[in-house]
């Protein structure tokens, strides 16, 4: 290599022309140089450099950096890409967060986020890129199945968490993703079961092995992995109370294929559930009922958590087993669409129906706000809305004499 030239540049740094031989023949082009800070270790220059094909083309490139330097805006370029940040925000970044959805982080990054995205330079991943990845995950490709807007819009909470890790870091200047439009996301019509559905559903679940759990269930508003991780130090019969402060949980990791844990519960707050009495009742019979599972079990009985609802021997019980049953009942009162969730809304469109207020109603079900109660079960206040309506008219005809 060989130097041709050299002068002073426009502000401060170099611009040299070089020549190097490439293929065989001289190939020549102009390389800018800035120096950016110190070394706090050696005290020596960091500089940065530039090459272009003009001289015009480095000299813009390094002006531009001394304005940043000038206004305290200049951030050294980060030579990360994006699968590599992932990996170190993942293993730094996600210790508050609960191991199961650690998992179904890893898993988003590994099948969608990575394949896509890794290989980009993080400094240079814009909203355009991001943008057109959200749109293939929802369209069709030849051989792919699209993914809801629901999973699209997961997907893009966790770019967007590691996105701004790295904000906050000053690794890039601010998050691409915060101007990504998701798609719309269509609510699922809500079908809980109506007061006739539920005086058939009472019938039918009379004597069946899970009886107490579907009772306790349509009448506290509790998730299936709250009913079935409910022990008995959390149930308070003097103040006709429940504390949710756990939930049976499924093991994410293949160590533990098949195992359940007690885990916090949805949202990490626990909560108490003032019940009605005839819940509190079922819950006395429960408990009998459990005390003489126990002595048929005898030694073979083994309940270290103190669950209320155990199989024969003191063990959890199976979800898949509790919901396979929950159809089968459901499917005897005409109704082989609903699900085990729609137990929740039915006490909760039953509860606010009887004239419980939302705030109530949210702690109860365990909602972050009682905004979102509102969003969810917002039809049932609307017609409570017109049947108010219809009471204020009679009585203004009952005044009136109209």
């Amino acid at each position: 290599m060989s130097k041709k030239s050299s002068r002073s540049a426009q502000g401060a740094g170099t611009i040299r022309k070089k020549t190097i031989t490439r293929n065989g023949k001289p190939y020549s082009y102009w390389e800018a140089r800035i120096t950016t800070g110190y070394d706090p270790g050696t005290g020596k220059q960091v500089q940065r450099s530039f090459s272009g094909k003009t001289q015009k083309e480095v000299r813009e490139k390094m002006q531009a950096v001394a304005v940043e330097l000038n206004n305290g805006t200049y951030k050294e370029p980060c030579k990360l890409t994006v699968g590599e940040w992932l990996d170190i925000w993942k293993d730094t970044y996600l210790n508050n967060i609960k191991p199961r959805t650690v998992k179904i982080y890893e898993s988003d990054i590994r099948l969608h986020i990575k394949p896509a995205l890794g290989a980009i330079r993080l400094e240079t991943l814009n909203t355009h890129t991001i943008q057109s990845f959200y749109n293939r995950l929802v369209q069709n490709e030849k051989g792919k199945r699209a993914l809801s807007p629901k999973t699209v819009k997961n997907i893009h909470g966790v770019l967007h968490h590691a996105l701004n890790q790295a904000a906050a870091n000053g690794i890039i200047r601010f998050n691409p993703a915060d101007a990504c439009t998701l798609p719309r996301i269509e609510r699922t019509e809500l079908k809980p079961l109506d007061e006739e559905d539920i005086k058939a559903f009472l019938k039918v679940i009379q004597g069946t092995r899970y009886e107490d759990i579907f009772l306790v269930t349509l009448f506290t508003g509790m998730r299936e992995g709250e009913v079935l991780g409910l022990t008995w130090d959390c149930v308070d019969f003097e103040k006709g109370a429940l504390l949710v402060n756990k939930q049976l949980q499924l093991h994410q990791e293949k160590e533990f294929q098949g195992a359940y844990t007690l885990a916090s519960p949805k949202n990490g707050k626990s909560r108490t559930i003032v019940t009605a009495p005839f819940v509190m009742n079922c819950l006395k019979r429960r408990k009998v009922k459990q005390a003489k599972t126990r002595m048929r079990a005898g030694d073979a009985w083994s309940n270290p958590n103190d669950l209320v609802f155990t199989d024969e021997i003191g063990g959890h019980l199976i979800k898949s087993s509790v919901y396979r049953e929950y159809k089968a009942m459901a499917k005897r009162i005409g109704r082989p669409d609903a699900r085990f969730h729609d137990l929740r809304h039915s006490y909760a469109v039953a509860a606010i129906s009887s004239g419980d207020d939302i705030k109530t109603v949210q702690g109860n079900l365990g909602h972050a706000t009682a905004a979102f109660t509102l969003d969810v079960y917002g039809h049932v206040t609307n017609k409570m809305k017109r049947e108010s309506a219809s009471r204020m008219e009679k009585f203004i005809q009952s005044v009136s004499g109209a």
